[in-house]
């Protein structure tokens, strides 16, 4: 009887292990694959926005909330994005700044025109918790700022914030890139 409890235990944290193992980890977009349809797909969420007096997609009034459009179905309301860094900077680099031009787009279409965005900024675990959470937090309010500087986003559709390396996407290779992201999560 011993014994088959003990294997009824060890079958379970088996299958435990296993549906941890199988869980699709969230696609990190990169290079090509950000793209304008790519992020919007992503960052719709089921329904349109809830209509917001005076919501505008950065300087260009709308004058209800966005409708649905062809092609573009119902996201998970997130997006993360390779958006690079020098080590222990938080100034964008050339490759990045294009990302987030295509992010500025994204955001200034009809379909997410009426939602506001956080930006959440990640960093691998080689600084301390309190050096990574505060440039986690420059790297996300440097994507905030160039959104809005460069591209009209409204400010107030925008809210930048720090992860640190609490939400690591590969924990087995703590360094890997992926664990040095941005996070765009759609707000309602």
């Amino acid at each position: 009887m011993k014994h088959g409890k003990w294997r009824w235990w060890a079958c379970g944290l088996a299958a435990v292990a296993c549906a941890a193992v199988a869980q699709p980890r969230e696609p990190v977009l990169q290079g090509a694959q950000v793209t304008e349809d790519a992020l919007i797909d992503a960052l719709a969420i089921d329904g349109p926005a809830p209509a917001v007096a005076g919501a505008r997609r950065g300087f260009r009034p709308a004058v209800q909330a966005p409708k649905e459009q062809a092609g573009h179905a119902a996201g998970p309301g997130r997006a993360s994005l390779l958006i690079t860094f020098q080590t222990d900077s938080a100034v964008l680099l050339p490759e990045s700044r294009n990302a987030v031009d295509v992010v500025a787009r994204a955001l200034q279409s009809d379909k997410l025109a009426g939602y506001s965005f956080r930006v959440e900024g990640h960093a691998d675990p080689r600084g301390s918790t309190e050096h990574n959470l505060k440039l986690s937090q420059q790297r996300a309010a440097a994507v905030v700022e160039y959104l809005v500087s460069h591209h009209g986003i409204l400010a107030e559709r925008l809210t930048a914030q720090g992860k640190g390396s609490a939400e690591l996407m590969d924990k087995e290779h703590p360094t890997a890139p992926e664990n040095r992201r941005v996070t765009i999560v759609t707000q309602r």
